[in-house]
């Protein structure tokens, strides 16, 4: 008799992985590469094909991505912390992964009103109307504060709405920029979100799904730790090691490693991709040579 424990998976058994329609969607499957997953998506298609035959592929907007995973649709999805908040669904975080259409950056949820008008704080929003696609937790961010405005769902375009359709927005920003064009001004934030990891419950009750789960954010955090890092290799001369020591931060202790030639040795480090234009000049100034910088795919603390 052969007996089967809980994290063995049955030889029909899937992981279903939701990913982001839209926006998110290229920066996405560029992070999941890294990762070593390699996926594919025909145009008009919302089944991706990924390398890996344990998992199983689907194309969701991430507004709606809490729900399916909540109901079990989806045994984990990639969406905004916004939308995991909006549909108030009981999910299990994993991870939260800060990235985004434009780069490495998480977005926020302002309130913004026309350059010119009256409305200096979002106190002064008691009796106005508030256009938003984020209409769940704008009314309870309101509500918990005795604001009483109307707010209103916003099928898009919601920039142009104020001051005919709207007195007010509450609008997804990174830059700033939009908001700018169409003469708008912030007067708050009320939410700053960034690209979450999540599971359902369920899912994550089961042996096998939640080692897989757990394999993927592993793989995840990694590649995106590595787009901040570099590696930088060098050798140096013995006698000159510690002033070169003095000079490299690193995200552990260098690599040291002796040469067949005993006066020189080999020194290796991961560090911040916006330093190492800074430091090669001070490194090769204070004895090293050979340097070599080289990108990472992953970095695993």
């Amino acid at each position: 008799m052969v007996r089967q424990y809980k994290h063995e998976r049955s030889s029909d058994m899937k992981l279903k992985l939701g990913l982001p329609k839209g926006s998110l969607q290229e920066s996405t499957f560029k992070l999941f590469k890294k990762a070593g997953y390699n996926i594919n998506v025909r145009e008009r298609s919302y089944v991706p094909v990924i390398n890996d035959a344990e998992i199983e592929c689907l194309l969701i907007r991430a507004q709606e991505m809490a729900r399916y995973v909540e109901d079990g649709v989806l045994d984990m999805g990639i969406t905004g912390l916004d939308w995991v908040l909006e549909q108030d669904a009981q999910v299990v975080e994993l991870v939260r992964l800060r990235y985004g259409k434009v780069g490495f950056r998480g977005v926020k949820w302002v309130v913004a009103v026309p350059v010119n008008s009256p409305i200096k704080t979002i106190k002064d929003l008691n009796g106005k109307k508030v256009a938003t696609e984020l209409v769940s937790f704008t009314k309870r961010y309101f509500k918990q504060r005795g604001i009483h405005a109307s707010v209103e769902f916003s099928w898009g375009a919601t920039e142009v709405k104020p001051p005919l359709l709207a007195d007010a927005i509450v609008e997804v920003t990174e830059t700033g920029a939009s908001l700018k064009a169409n003469n708008l001004r912030i007067i708050d934030t009320i939410l700053e979100s960034e690209t979450v990891l999540i599971a359902n419950k369920s899912a994550w009750k089961d042996g096998w799904k939640k080692r897989k789960m757990e394999n993927i954010t592993i793989l995840l955090k990694g590649a995106l730790l590595a787009e901040e890092k570099v590696g930088l290799k060098m050798n140096v001369p013995r006698k000159k090691l510690n002033r070169v020591l003095t000079i490299l931060p690193s995200l552990q202790t260098p690599t040291i490693s002796n040469l067949s030639d005993e006066r020189w040795v080999a020194v290796e480090v991961i560090i911040d991709e916006d330093t190492v234009r800074e430091l090669i000049p001070e490194l090769k100034r204070a004895g090293a040579q050979g340097l070599v910088e080289y990108p990472l795919n992953k970095v695993i603390p």
